[in-house]
């Protein structure tokens, strides 16, 4: 009988402890997708701010072959995702469209009149109005002699920076409310799961244990449970997102090396961080309460 009794409490034991961590982990899974949509969209701004283009128009005594100079001279400048030769063939198929280019070039008896210029965009970091306005000033610092105008939509840039910070913003909030409810969660799922034991818990004070003794077992189970929540949290991620990738051919999630890494250890971080500080707390909860009310 008494046997019986031990194997009932050890499978209690470990379906306490499975459902703990698989309860974590589902919670770290939504932590995940919070966090892994913010690299995502860090990812997009860049990609969105990158793609922004400015170009620069010469003076027409300029020949090709010096606009090519100017062109290689820039490449070497870190300020610049991107620098372009646009001859006046590809700048009027970039205009009119490569099928239209024909029946333009006979209205216009031949002649093509946007001139050959160089098309730059900008490092993610001068994708402001000011960093354009401050790259204009050092090209035209440079080149000055040689450049009739720079020019760009300064609507497009306030448009792209302002709708990312109005997203972030809102992303945020929405992030804040997940982590909040998700630490609940956790909370609530080791409270459940040490309740079952407050009897041994108080037991082993009764005899003279001291908090501390009584503490070490269960908080390094925490950490346990928190790292192995962290690494199936985080492989129910990329499971989701694989899945996303081969399912919808306009998304592709992609995160590098540095990114995967951060985003997994962040997970485990948390998991071991949430788990170790709820433990601590329902433990002294109990350790506190008499007797009579574990009943």
């Amino acid at each position: 009988m008494a046997v019986n009794a031990e194997k009932y409490n050890r499978r209690g034991l470990r379906t306490s402890y499975v459902s703990t961590v698989i309860g974590i982990s589902l919670v770290l899974f939504m932590i995940g997708l919070v966090l892994g949509g913010y690299f995502g969209l860090e990812n997009i701004q860049k990609q969105a701010k990158e793609s922004l283009q400015a170009d620069i128009f010469f003076s027409p005594d300029l020949s090709d072959a010096d606009i090519k100079q100017v062109e290689q001279e820039l490449k070497t400048w870190s300020d610049f995702s991107e620098v372009i030769f646009v001859s006046q063939d590809r700048a009027l198929e970039e205009f009119v469209g490569l099928g239209e280019k024909d029946e333009i070039m006979e209205l216009l008896d031949g002649e093509n009149p946007i001139p050959t210029n160089i098309s730059y965009k900008p490092k993610e970091e001068f994708a402001t109005v000011e960093g354009m306005q401050k790259l204009k000033k050092k090209i035209m610092e440079a080149y000055g002699d040689q450049i009739e105008t720079i020019s760009y939509q300064e609507s497009s840039v306030e448009s792209v920076n302002l709708g990312f910070k109005q997203f972030v913003f809102l992303f945020g909030a929405v992030a804040i409310l997940l982590i909040v409810i998700a630490v609940a969660m956790i909370n609530n799922t080791i409270r459940l799961a040490l309740y079952s034991k407050r009897f041994s818990i108080k037991t082993m004070q009764l005899v003279g244990a001291t908090s501390r003794f009584i503490r070490k077992p269960f908080l390094t189970q925490s950490i346990g449970i928190g790292f192995v929540s962290g690494i199936i949290g985080t492989a129910l991620l990329m499971g989701l997102f694989y899945a996303l990738n081969n399912a919808l051919d306009s998304i592709e999630i992609t995160y590098d090396l540095i990114t995967f890494g951060i985003l997994t250890g962040s997970l485990i971080v948390i998991g071991i961080i949430i788990s170790y500080i709820s433990t601590w707390f329902a433990l002294n909860k109990y350790l506190r309460m008499k007797l009579d009310d574990l009943y």
